[in-house]
């Protein structure tokens, strides 16, 4: 009887020790995202790829049909 109780407490003990892993995994997570999105701005407001899209959508709209 008391080996079931330790048996059936210890898998509770084990279930519940992960129970903040999720939360974790998504600070994470949102971090990189942000973090990517922080490059991500800093390349397409850079000089290079600004006028880059800049003349394309020039040209997009100088296009005859």
């Amino acid at each position: 009887m008391v080996v079931q109780w330790w048996s059936k407490r210890w898998a509770r003990l084990r279930v519940a020790g992960e129970n903040g892993m999720t939360t974790a995994e998504y600070a994470v997570g949102t971090l990189a995202a942000c973090a990517l999105a922080a490059v991500l701005y800093k390349v397409v407001t850079g000089g290079a790829v600004s006028s880059a899209l800049q003349s394309l959508i020039v040209k997009a709209l100088h296009a005859s049909f």
